[in-house]
């Protein structure tokens, strides 16, 4: 039993700030593409991130895989539950650093609502069926899916979401225009036309928090599956920058503790030193850049949320032990291929069959192998859960899938 009263909060105590002048505030929000009129209950960004929470696409990610595929166990991580932890992480942060919370918090719930079945591996292979269509890329995917694929509203497709929502969903990585970037995928390059999401220049300061504690969580939870999984073991783990440390120091204080609580409780640890190093670092870079808006934070040369470069290098060693002792794990390279494979053939019978479509997907093709089908196909794909590409695999092959 403890030795502190029970009943009360030991410090310190941490008090709510005021907003910054430099958070991105409902007041100067550039508003909705189709107008409408406002919750008297709620600021325009929670009513974004609550049209998150109640959209098909947010409730698909409990089927899709984040590293395991859907059958492996329900006790790993899914699109869904990473996308919570990524949630709690950004809202803790932004809390700091004075921002808004639920826009950085709706930032970071529709991160991943573009990611097509089977991860990463799913995405790979889409990419590579719509190569000679204009690709496959899950920002874009999920940029189409609150603009144009949710049907929920009576008046206007997708999700009529802010402007601030929507250039943080396509830009929360950095800008997407200028000096040796890439040609923009369709479906940001159509809308951007429409409606001038500025792609030139950072994301509000929600968005960069948002980016950031994707990468905390994800590197977290996925050490703690691995582990779990037994795709590698705690020894292994001693020698890698960030996590080894953390583990040797615990596996020292509690020899004797049972794998899950040293799990849970290095995965812990590991959060608040990646947490205390963002804010630290982007503190001292608000310091230094003094923004006194959000758009002196968009105008930055360089994003202004980061990690210190000490901490930003062992995170990239910490991922590429990952890389090679998780991702590429035969275990889980055995699951990848199968998966892609059922979704370069699925592709492949849609785009010179799209009558194989259910009738309101067959309704937006035109001509069988053409570009406008093959984009109703990926997006159609994109949007199936892992189980679903299986039920769908045997009604359209006639074949049971080997994923």
């Amino acid at each position: 039993m403890s030795s502190h009263p029970v009943g009360r909060l030991l410090g310190p105590q941490f008090t709510v700030p005021h907003r910054a002048r430099f958070a991105t505030l409902p007041k100067d929000s550039r508003g909705r593409f189709w107008p409408e009129q406002e919750s008297a209950t709620r600021t325009c960004y929670q009513r974004d991130r609550d049209r998150i929470v109640h959209a098909a696409s947010f409730r698909r990610l409990k089927h899709k895989t984040q590293v395991f595929v859907q059958h492996e166990g329900d006790y790993y991580r899914t699109r869904l539950t990473h996308s919570l932890e990524v949630a709690q992480v950004t809202r803790s942060i932004a809390r700091v650093l004075g921002l808004d919370e639920d826009l950085a918090e709706a930032l970071a719930l529709a991160h991943d609502l573009g990611h097509p079945p089977f991860g990463h591996a799913g995405e790979a292979a889409l990419n590579e069926c719509m190569r000679d269509f204009g690709g496959f890329d899950h920002n874009a995917q999920a940029l189409a899916l609150v603009t144009r694929l949710e049907k929920r509203y009576a008046d206007f497709d997708g999700l009529n979401l802010t402007w601030e929502m929507l250039e943080g969903l396509v830009k929360h990585n950095g800008p997407l225009t200028g000096a040796g970037h890439k040609p923009l995928p369709e479906a940001v390059a159509s809308f951007n036309a429409q409606w001038d999401l500025e792609l030139g220049s950072q994301a509000g300061l929600e968005a960069q928090v948002a980016s950031l504690s994707d990468d905390i969580a994800y590197v977290n939870h996925d050490v703690d599956d691995g582990l779990r999984a037994g795709l590698f073991a705690l020894d292994d783990l001693f020698a890698v920058p960030l996590a080894g440390p953390v583990f040797r120091k615990l596996s020292t204080q509690h020899p004797h503790l049972d794998l899950g609580r040293l799990i849970g409780e290095a995965v812990r640890r590991i959060i608040t030193i990646l947490v205390n190093d963002v804010v630290a670092e982007t503190q001292a870079r608000i310091a230094s850049a003094r923004p006194k808006s959000a758009a002196d934070v968009r105008g930055l040369k360089v994003p202004l949320a980061a990690f210190s470069e000490p901490v930003m290098h062992e995170i990239r060693v910490l991922k590429e032990f990952l890389y090679v002792s998780m991702y590429r794990h035969a275990r889980v390279m055995q699951a990848v291929s199968r998966a892609q494979d059922a979704v370069r053939e699925l592709f492949g019978a849609f785009l010179i069959k799209p009558e194989l479509l259910p009738a309101d997907w067959l309704a937006a093709c035109s001509t069988p192998g053409d570009s406008r089908t093959a984009r109703v196909v990926s997006d159609y794909i994109a949007g199936m859960t892992d189980r679903f590409v299986a039920a769908e695999y045997t009604r359209v092959l006639g074949r049971d899938c080997a994923i």
